[in-house]
């Protein structure tokens, strides 16, 4: 009789039944995952690209974090220092005093009036009633400026050009304008902001030997601020950065586009309507270049 092979189907022959008995049961993986069920992996199932990746962020991620988080540190207490190291500014109004004296001017001067107010504002500190003394995105503008190299020479707030005019006068440099900011915050924690309106508008020159507000509108205008109309008070409000360039009796074309600038910024911050801006522009300056002591009573 000739030899037979190996049994078939479920004969206790067949290798492939024995080694079914062995091997724990399987179920065929998706394409892409990864694990092995058999012994529990919780990845089974998972994409290598899902719980491959780490967990924890990078070393160079964690370095930055500890570095901005230090940076923050050092400036909040470089910030506190600066701010103790800087003189008070109670004596503010009597600062004033001392310079509307030396100049001859009336102490203190007239409320400022709503016309004034808001033409100074929108020129020079669009932000005044909302700042702490200082203007966080002004000074983060002129820094890019300066790294830029276009020399962008604005930012400084009303606050810290009251602080300029009463402690640092003629003061230059990195160094007085850091201190003028941390007065101009001191100013602000000290003083409303009518009151800083007011010492502002007393002291301020205007050009043309007027010191103040009261001078600088009976001077030009032959008015007291409270009878200012809107392209004089726009006028006034436009000397306070170049008081002797744009001086309105000496040279009247360049006053008459710091007047235009003006008018442009109170329409820009919504104060007035476009239309307005066109008739007050149009209506005649009556400059009279008077002493400029005639009616501050």
């Amino acid at each position: 009789m000739a030899a037979q092979g190996p049994a078939w189907g479920d004969a206790p022959g067949n290798p492939r039944t024995a080694r079914m008995g062995l091997d724990a049961p399987t179920v065929p993986l998706a394409y892409g995952a990864t694990g092995d069920p058999a012994r529990g992996d919780p990845d089974y199932g998972q994409d290598p690209g899902g719980w491959a990746r780490p967990r924890r962020p990078r070393r160079w991620l964690r370095w930055i974090i500890a570095v901005i988080m230090a940076l923050a540190v050092l400036s909040v207490a470089t910030f506190g220092v600066l701010l103790l190291v800087t003189p008070s500014v109670h004596d503010a109004p009597a600062l004033v005093r001392a310079i509307d004296r030396a100049h001859h001017a009336a102490y203190p001067g007239p409320p400022v009036p709503r016309l004034f107010a808001e033409s100074l504002v929108a020129t020079e500190d669009h932000r005044f009633y909302s700042e702490p003394g200082v203007d966080v995105f002004a000074i983060a503008r002129v820094a890019a400026a300066a790294v830029s190299g276009h020399g962008d020479q604005g930012g400084a707030t009303l606050y810290q050009q009251l602080a300029k005019m009463l402690y640092t006068p003629g003061g230059g440099g990195i160094r007085a304008e850091i201190e003028q900011v941390m007065l101009g915050i001191k100013l602000d924690l000290g003083y409303p902001k009518a009151r800083i309106l007011r010492m502002y508008a007393d002291v301020a020159y205007f050009g043309h030997g007027y010191y103040g507000l009261a001078a600088a509108s009976c001077g030009y205008f032959g008015t007291v601020p409270a009878g200012l109309t809107l392209p004089e008070a726009a006028t006034l409000a436009g000397l306070v950065q170049g008081p002797s360039a744009d001086d309105p009796i000496a040279h009247p074309a360049r006053a008459r586009g710091r007047e235009a600038h003006v008018l442009g910024r109170l329409v820009s911050t919504g104060k007035i309507t476009r239309a307005r801006s066109h008739a007050a522009f149009a209506q005649h300056l009556p400059l009279v270049g008077g002493s400029g002591h005639g009616c501050t009573s």
